[in-house]
């Protein structure tokens, strides 16, 4: 059938705005993500900084989840415990030097590429020269590390195998929330909860409002 009466072309365009929306969220990428902990509000927040130029400080908290997702709203974060005094505890202060804390968390199976098995999360305190880089913590306690010519971290303790930043299609199953993070996993807009987006329901609005526009004019004109 094609859209040839006057609201048949108005429903045409609902379609394809709603295609389009389908489209637009069809495609996630496999990545390891890169967080700092803010410990004043006990949450994880995306880093601003890729690992190679950051600089933590003595006590920071930084930590690495591997997960698919479309982009930095909908990243899942890093579970399990995120205290430094804990993930410090057996590595002493040494004059000249830092302590920095990291949580590692390798993602679940639906995350993984095909054919691998994610470790299970764990922590590590890297003690390392004071004006070192999240990557040179990460290098002294989780080897080896994997590169991509751009220095996206494309593997860490040699997880995964293979693969970088790889697109996986929309219609895998999202990656659910470990216990006490769901919370602060989602976004305040609602992305990526599973519900429309605010532009798909923006995008329905306009349509439909100029669907009855168009169709008010037709019944003027045949008045």
């Amino acid at each position: 059938m094609t859209c040839r009466r006057l609201v048949l072309p108005v429903l045409c365009l609902l379609l394809a705005v709603l295609g389009t929306a389908g489209q637009a969220q069809a495609v996630g990428y496999r990545y390891w993500s890169f967080w700092d902990r803010n410990s004043t509000a006990d949450t994880w927040v995306y880093a601003t900084q890729g690992p190679s130029t950051a600089r933590p400080s003595d006590g920071d908290v930084q930590g690495f989840r591997f997960s698919v997702s479309e982009d930095s709203k909908d990243s899942a974060k890093p579970r399990g415990a995120a205290d430094f005094a804990t993930i410090c505890a057996k590595t002493p202060a040494r004059e000249g030097a830092k302590r920095v804390g990291l949580v590692l968390d390798f993602g679940t199976a639906a995350d993984a590429p095909s054919g691998s098995t994610p470790p299970r999360p764990r922590t590590a305190c890297a003690r390392v020269d004071e004006d070192a880089t999240t990557a040179d913590a990460l290098a002294a306690v989780a080897k080896p590390l994997r590169y991509d010519t751009n220095a996206l971290l494309c593997a860490i303790a040699g997880y995964p195998g293979t693969g970088c930043g790889e697109p996986v299609s929309g219609d895998r199953p999202r990656t659910s929330a470990s216990p006490g993070t769901e919370a602060e996993s989602k976004s305040g807009d609602g992305s990526g909860d599973g519900g429309p987006s605010v532009g798909l329901l923006a995008g329905i609005a306009a349509v439909a409002t100029l669907g009855a526009a168009a169709i008010w004019q037709a019944r003027r004109r045949r008045g």
